[in-house]
């Protein structure tokens, strides 16, 4: 009897297929300039993780859309033109390794500093971000126009550098994850309210992006599908909201927490968010992208095998090791 390997099965996609299941999720590296220039270090880290085209899809740690939307210190930006030139050498670094690769887009919000940004910071109402202590200014309805803008410019920019897709990142309490939850949307406009408001933004940004880069440019949004807090998203409204962002144009969806972060409190095990995802893939079409502590191949085949999503992603385990990718689709073949 032949044993099926569920990781190393390729994953047919009409605009972005895979050789295998395996993702590398964005992690922040904090190797850029302070004007999120990358640095050779950067090149050297994403060249190391590919060695051997193992991993199917890499995913670029979120990069800033805009000076006001910079997260932290050291993170890639992909905020103007002038960036252009050195995200193609990042691009054709992870290319030549035989790995597909997206850059993943993003706003903080209330998540960022203003001794960090230089800005005052934003966020969809006047609510003190989770971790943060500094009261947000409301964003105006000309500004949220302004950041849809910033998404659609950075992901002209994310095609135009090489890249394989882009990924809107609407988890871990930035920006947009912050208009999906109820803590920190209290708006009573249209992109408040019930959940065809707070996601408002994440469809006009989909359909704005889709315009810009064409019909044939894979679009990925990292949806934090709960936030694990009394009060917030929950699995409940991510189940509606999935087949809204698939309508609106959503190639792949990649589950991950909300307000919580990338962990969340009680849950634990390898593939702890797969309680997410499993449901979610029922109620959509598109392929679903698991993370959350896998730190074997055997658990990510189990996963696989048990319908609780199309692709895996392991970070960690890989930060940590990396041979890690080598040896998991060695040990399956």
């Amino acid at each position: 009897m032949i044993k099926i390997s569920y990781l190393t099965q390729a994953l047919k996609n009409d605009k972005l297929s895979l050789k295998n299941r395996l993702v590398l999720p964005p992690m922040a590296t904090a190797k850029s300039d302070k004007k999120g220039e990358l640095k050779q270090e950067l090149l050297d880290y994403y060249d190391e993780k590919t060695q051997g085209g193992y991993i199917s899809l890499v995913i670029i740690e979120h990069s800033f859309i805009s000076q006001q939307g910079k997260a932290s210190e050291g993170q890639l930006s992909a905020a103007d033109d002038d960036r252009i030139a050195g995200l193609k050498k990042l691009a054709e670094t992870i290319h030549k390794n035989n790995s597909k690769t997206v850059m993943q887009i993003n706003h903080a919000g209330s998540a960022a500093s203003s001794d960090i940004t230089g800005k005052e910071i934003a966020a969809p109402s006047a609510v003190v971000h989770p971790n943060g202590e500094e009261v947000p200014k409301k964003l105006s309805h000309k500004e949220i126009q302004n950041i849809i803008d910033d998404f659609k410019n950075a992901a002209r920019r994310v095609k135009e550098t090489g890249f394989d897709g882009v990924e809107i990142h609407s988890a871990h309490s930035y920006l947009l994850n912050q208009f999906y939850s109820p803590i920190t949307n209290q708006r009573e406009d249209e992109y408040g309210g019930d959940l065809a408001g707070r996601i408002k933004i994440h469809l006009d940004i989909i359909k704005a992006v889709r315009k810009e880069v064409g019909e044939d440019f894979p679009i990925l949004m990292r949806l934090g599908a709960s936030d694990y807090m009394e009060g917030g998203s929950t699995l409940e409204d991510s189940l509606k909201a999935a087949p809204k962002l698939e309508a609106a144009g959503v190639d792949i969806l990649d589950i991950s927490g909300g307000l919580c972060g990338y962990s969340a409190q009680d849950l634990n095990g390898q593939g702890y968010f797969s309680e997410l995802t499993e449901p979610i893939k029922k109620a959509i079409s598109i392929p679903v992208i698991l993370t959350g502590g896998i730190t074997t191949a055997e658990a990510a085949e189990n996963l696989l095998a048990a319908d609780k999503a199309d692709l895996i992603g392991v970070g960690r385990a890989i930060l940590n090791d990396s041979d890690w990718a080598q040896k998991a689709i060695e040990s399956l073949e």
